[in-house]
Protein backbone atom coordinates (compact mmCIF):
# COMPACT_ATOMS: atom_id res chain seq x y z
CA UNK A 1 0.00 0.00 0.00
CA UNK A 2 1.12 3.53 -0.70
CA UNK A 3 2.64 5.25 2.33
CA UNK A 4 0.06 7.99 2.02
CA UNK A 5 -3.10 6.03 1.23
CA UNK A 6 -5.28 5.20 4.22
CA UNK A 7 -8.60 3.41 4.34
CA UNK A 8 -10.69 5.75 6.51
CA UNK A 9 -14.20 5.04 7.78
CA UNK A 10 -15.70 8.54 8.15
CA UNK A 11 -19.25 8.51 9.47
CA UNK A 12 -21.75 9.71 12.04
CA UNK A 13 -23.50 7.60 14.62
CA UNK A 14 -26.07 7.90 17.36
CA UNK A 15 -24.74 7.78 20.91
CA UNK A 16 -25.89 4.15 21.13
CA UNK A 17 -23.99 3.15 17.99
CA UNK A 18 -26.39 3.25 15.04
CA UNK A 19 -25.79 4.76 11.59
CA UNK A 20 -29.47 4.80 10.65
CA UNK A 21 -32.65 4.10 12.59
CA UNK A 22 -34.72 0.93 12.26
CA UNK A 23 -36.46 2.43 9.19
CA UNK A 24 -33.10 3.26 7.51
CA UNK A 25 -33.81 6.94 8.10
CA UNK A 26 -31.19 9.61 8.78
CA UNK A 27 -33.74 12.24 9.80
CA UNK A 28 -32.46 12.04 13.39
CA UNK A 29 -28.97 12.98 12.12
CA UNK A 30 -29.85 15.64 9.56
CA UNK A 31 -31.66 17.77 12.16
CA UNK A 32 -28.57 18.08 14.41
CA UNK A 33 -26.69 21.38 14.34
CA UNK A 34 -23.07 21.13 13.21
CA UNK A 35 -20.45 23.71 12.25
CA UNK A 36 -19.49 22.93 8.65
CA UNK A 37 -16.07 24.48 9.33
CA UNK A 38 -15.69 22.90 12.76
CA UNK A 39 -13.50 20.06 13.97
CA UNK A 40 -13.31 16.95 11.74
CA UNK A 41 -15.55 18.58 9.13
CA UNK A 42 -16.51 17.00 5.84
CA UNK A 43 -14.81 19.56 3.58
CA UNK A 44 -11.41 19.02 5.17
CA UNK A 45 -11.89 15.25 5.11
CA UNK A 46 -13.09 14.91 1.50
CA UNK A 47 -10.20 17.11 0.32
CA UNK A 48 -7.82 14.23 1.04
CA UNK A 49 -9.96 11.48 -0.51
CA UNK A 50 -9.23 10.02 -3.94
CA UNK A 51 -11.75 7.18 -4.00
CA UNK A 52 -14.74 6.05 -2.02
CA UNK A 53 -15.95 2.54 -1.35
CA UNK A 54 -19.31 1.35 -0.06
CA UNK A 55 -21.63 -1.60 0.18
CA UNK A 56 -24.77 -1.98 -1.90
CA UNK A 57 -27.15 -0.94 0.89
CA UNK A 58 -25.42 2.43 1.25
CA UNK A 59 -25.29 2.88 -2.52
CA UNK A 60 -29.00 2.14 -2.89
CA UNK A 61 -29.83 4.55 -0.04
CA UNK A 62 -27.90 7.35 -1.79
CA UNK A 63 -29.58 6.57 -5.11
CA UNK A 64 -33.05 6.55 -3.52
CA UNK A 65 -32.56 9.69 -1.41
CA UNK A 66 -30.49 11.75 -3.85
CA UNK A 67 -30.52 10.59 -7.47
CA UNK A 68 -34.17 9.49 -7.60
CA UNK A 69 -35.11 12.84 -6.01
CA UNK A 70 -33.67 14.66 -9.02
CA UNK A 71 -30.21 15.38 -7.61
CA UNK A 72 -27.01 14.29 -9.35
CA UNK A 73 -24.79 11.56 -7.94
CA UNK A 74 -23.04 13.51 -5.15
CA UNK A 75 -19.44 12.42 -5.83
CA UNK A 76 -17.12 13.15 -8.74
CA UNK A 77 -14.29 10.95 -7.50
CA UNK A 78 -14.30 7.21 -8.26
CA UNK A 79 -16.86 5.23 -6.27
CA UNK A 80 -16.46 1.47 -5.94
CA UNK A 81 -19.64 -0.31 -4.84
CA UNK A 82 -19.50 -3.89 -3.54
CA UNK A 83 -22.59 -5.96 -4.26
CA UNK A 84 -23.65 -9.58 -4.63
CA UNK A 85 -26.50 -8.43 -6.88
CA UNK A 86 -26.71 -6.76 -10.28
CA UNK A 87 -26.80 -3.00 -9.78
CA UNK A 88 -26.78 -0.24 -12.36
CA UNK A 89 -24.16 2.52 -12.00
CA UNK A 90 -25.90 5.92 -11.89
CA UNK A 91 -22.80 7.90 -12.88
CA UNK A 92 -19.62 7.39 -14.86
CA UNK A 93 -17.61 7.57 -11.64
CA UNK A 94 -19.45 4.55 -10.16
CA UNK A 95 -18.13 1.03 -10.59
CA UNK A 96 -19.97 -2.05 -9.25
CA UNK A 97 -17.81 -5.01 -8.16
CA UNK A 98 -18.39 -8.32 -6.42
CA UNK A 99 -16.22 -10.57 -4.31
CA UNK A 100 -14.18 -10.14 -1.17
CA UNK A 101 -12.73 -6.67 -0.49
CA UNK A 102 -9.15 -7.97 -0.51
CA UNK A 103 -9.53 -9.05 -4.14
CA UNK A 104 -10.08 -5.41 -5.11
CA UNK A 105 -7.44 -3.84 -2.85
CA UNK A 106 -5.07 -2.84 -5.68
CA UNK A 107 -7.94 -1.44 -7.78
CA UNK A 108 -9.00 0.73 -4.83
CA UNK A 109 -5.45 1.96 -4.30
CA UNK A 110 -5.13 2.72 -8.01
CA UNK A 111 -8.45 4.61 -8.01
CA UNK A 112 -7.35 6.62 -4.95
CA UNK A 113 -4.20 7.72 -6.82
CA UNK A 114 -2.13 8.21 -3.66
CA UNK A 115 -4.94 9.84 -1.70
CA UNK A 116 -7.18 8.24 0.94
CA UNK A 117 -9.96 5.73 0.42
CA UNK A 118 -13.19 6.75 2.15
CA UNK A 119 -15.09 3.80 3.56
CA UNK A 120 -18.59 5.28 3.31
CA UNK A 121 -20.42 2.44 5.00
CA UNK A 122 -22.20 0.65 6.40
CA UNK A 123 -21.08 -1.02 9.58
CA UNK A 124 -21.03 -4.59 8.30
CA UNK A 125 -19.13 -3.55 5.18
CA UNK A 126 -16.58 -1.60 7.27
CA UNK A 127 -16.12 -4.73 9.42
CA UNK A 128 -15.44 -6.76 6.25
CA UNK A 129 -12.75 -4.28 5.22
CA UNK A 130 -11.27 -4.47 8.72
CA UNK A 131 -11.17 -8.28 8.50
CA UNK A 132 -9.31 -7.94 5.18
CA UNK A 133 -6.73 -5.60 6.77
CA UNK A 134 -8.14 -2.65 4.82
CA UNK A 135 -9.23 -0.26 7.57
CA UNK A 136 -6.75 2.21 9.06
CA UNK A 137 -8.85 4.89 10.74
CA UNK A 138 -12.31 5.44 12.12
CA UNK A 139 -13.47 9.05 12.21
CA UNK A 140 -16.86 9.31 13.83
CA UNK A 141 -19.16 12.15 14.80
CA UNK A 142 -21.32 10.98 17.67
CA UNK A 143 -24.73 12.65 17.76
CA UNK A 144 -26.57 13.33 21.04
CA UNK A 145 -29.37 10.93 20.08
CA UNK A 146 -30.33 7.47 21.36
CA UNK A 147 -32.12 5.39 18.72
CA UNK A 148 -32.50 2.06 20.51
CA UNK A 149 -32.10 0.08 17.28
CA UNK A 150 -31.09 0.42 13.66
CA UNK A 151 -28.05 -0.11 11.42
CA UNK A 152 -24.98 -0.65 13.62
CA UNK A 153 -21.82 1.43 13.39
CA UNK A 154 -19.67 -1.72 13.28
CA UNK A 155 -20.40 -5.45 13.45
CA UNK A 156 -17.11 -6.93 14.65
CA UNK A 157 -14.75 -6.69 17.60
CA UNK A 158 -12.12 -4.05 16.90
CA UNK A 159 -9.75 -2.43 19.38
CA UNK A 160 -9.02 1.22 18.69
CA UNK A 161 -6.48 3.82 19.75
CA UNK A 162 -7.91 7.31 20.27
CA UNK A 163 -5.90 9.84 18.25
CA UNK A 164 -8.01 12.98 18.53
CA UNK A 165 -11.28 14.19 20.05
CA UNK A 166 -13.18 17.46 19.64
CA UNK A 167 -16.64 18.97 20.06
CA UNK A 168 -18.65 20.27 17.13
CA UNK A 169 -21.89 21.70 18.55
CA UNK A 170 -23.64 18.70 20.12
CA UNK A 171 -21.42 16.14 18.37
CA UNK A 172 -18.43 14.46 19.94
CA UNK A 173 -15.98 13.95 17.08
CA UNK A 174 -13.33 11.30 17.51
CA UNK A 175 -10.56 9.91 15.34
CA UNK A 176 -9.23 6.43 16.06
CA UNK A 177 -6.32 4.40 14.75
CA UNK A 178 -7.56 0.95 13.79
CA UNK A 179 -4.26 -0.37 12.49
CA UNK A 180 -2.45 -0.03 15.84
CA UNK A 181 -3.78 -3.38 17.04
CA UNK A 182 -3.25 -5.52 13.94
Amino acid sequence: MSATTRFRYYTATSLDGFLADASDSLDWLLTQPIDDDGPMNYADFIGGVGCLVMGSTTYEWIVEHEVEQGNPWPYEIPAIVFSTRELTPVAESVRIVSGAPGVHREALLDAAAGRDVWVVGGGDFAAQLFAAGMLDELIVSIAPVLLGSGRPLFTARCDLELLDVARNHGFVCARYDVAAFR
